[in-house]
């Protein structure tokens, strides 16, 4: 699996570089290196009090969103694997402490309630580079680059996001890919949270850069 740079051309479509920050990130990965595990699988947590009370992250937050309400929490861990692919209703934004991999597609490249797993690309975010996910793009966990060091990420998201799935009607729409709260996730078969109830939309193989590192 080719794995493309995020300055390259082909991330445009998924994200963008964001410049300008270089302290207030400096800080972010000091504390994510000071204050977070490392899981030997992955660990999520949505919102994070050494990033949260940060007064470089209060000052990022404000300009990412312009004013909402922002929660700052990390994913961290070892991960080399696709599983999943979800999607907000707002761009999530990405900063490491070390190299890290993200794997993504586009929403409009969901037919039919699915999405074949050969649309997903690969794109590698350097340590202390932060990156915007389009709301439009899917993506999940982060895949390491060196399984001795394996990942420390920021997500930065509006406050409230990836907490507890509202009681919810299944209606029409996505709503049966509603899986927490602003969080819609497309999963693997091959994977623990279609083991769990998640929808199980992603058709194809279920993607290992593992040979590609």
């Amino acid at each position: 699996m080719t794995i493309y740079p995020v300055t390259s051309p082909e991330f445009a479509r998924y994200g963008r570089v964001i410049s300008g920050y270089e302290g207030e990130c400096a800080a972010i990965t000091g504390a994510l290196n000071a204050h977070t595990p490392l899981p030997e699988a992955t660990g999520y947590v949505p919102e994070e009090p050494a990033l949260q009370q940060l007064p470089q992250a209060q000052v990022l937050g404000g300009s990412l969103y312009g004013g909402m309400p922002v929660q700052f929490g990390w994913c961290n861990g070892h991960n080399t694997r696709l599983n999943c692919l979800e999607y907000h209703r707002d761009s999530e934004f990405n900063l490491g402490t070390e190299d890290f991999i993200l794997l993504l597609a586009k929403q409009e490249e969901i037919e039919n309630g699915q999405l074949d797993t050969a649309r997903v690309k690969a794109f590698r975010v350097p340590a202390g580079v932060l990156v915007e996910v389009y709301a439009t793009t899917l993506h999940y966990a982060p895949c390491h680059t060196d399984p001795a060091k394996g990942f420390r990420v920021m997500v930065a998201l509006p406050k409230g996001t990836n907490t507890d799935k509202p009681e919810l009607p299944v209606q029409g729409g996505d709503d049966a890919w509603l899986w927490a709260c602003n969080k819609w996730l497309l999963a693997h078969p091959d994977s623990d949270e279609a083991r769990q109830g998640a929808a199980a939309a992603l058709v194809g193989e279920n993607i290992d850069i593992a040979a590609a590192l």
